[in-house]
């Protein structure tokens, strides 16, 4: 007969198997990647996996959800530790680049899967909400702080469409041998804090 599986099993075995599926989704791509791999990269028979996620696109939902989890608690707890406006977006920002380069296929499924259907899927939605609004926080943080000015969402996403867009380069070996991508991002950000600065 065989063992009754309690919350914790059930928990215990959703967590390995979404950190299996993190490396193959991002190995083999959302197509590429089978239920037959991941079951055989747990030791379980192919069925397994059914009996915890409907299908394939809900163990890659379920992927990005974890991934979107992780990341906007790292910038959450950065920022508040962080004792003055500017050293919380330092830190933010630290702990952005951080994740990215510690995780990369966390960070890679994040943002280069367009999932259809994401809508359909209320931890994904969640959890990317989450991290989009830590990101938001910390652009109203600078216009409260008189160290920007403008509109906080703007704000926002100038600052991370650069921060993602160089790092998305350092990580695909893409920038010029010459640059150091730790100071491509001080200057980057330098420039674009002068240019919405009060006044400017």
């Amino acid at each position: 007969m065989p063992r009754l599986l309690t919350d914790t099993d059930v928990a215990d075995f959703r967590e390995r198997l979404i950190a299996a599926a993190e490396h193959l989704f991002a190995e083999h791509g959302p197509d590429g990647m089978t239920m037959r791999q991941l079951a055989q990269a747990l030791g379980v028979s192919p069925m397994t996996p059914y009996r915890y996620f409907k299908d394939k696109d809900a163990i890659l939902a379920a992927v990005r959800a974890s991934g979107f989890s992780r990341f906007a608690a790292a910038m959450e707890a950065a920022a508040a530790a962080a004792p003055d406006p500017m050293e919380k977006s330092r830190d933010t920002g630290r702990a952005y680049i951080r994740f990215a380069l510690e995780h990369p296929d966390a960070y890679r499924l994040m943002f280069d899967v367009s999932q259809p259907g994401e809508a359909d899927y209320p931890e994904l939605v969640a959890a990317s909400t989450r991290a989009r609004t830590m990101l938001v926080r910390h652009a109203e943080g600078l216009v409260a702080s008189g160290l920007a000015e403008g509109e906080p969402v703007m704000i926002a996403n100038m600052l991370w469409a650069a921060l993602h867009g160089g790092l998305v380069l350092q990580m695909a070996g893409k920038l010029s041998p010459e640059v150091d991508p730790s100071a491509l991002r001080r200057d980057l950000f330098a420039a674009i804090l002068k240019g919405i600065a009060p006044g400017a």
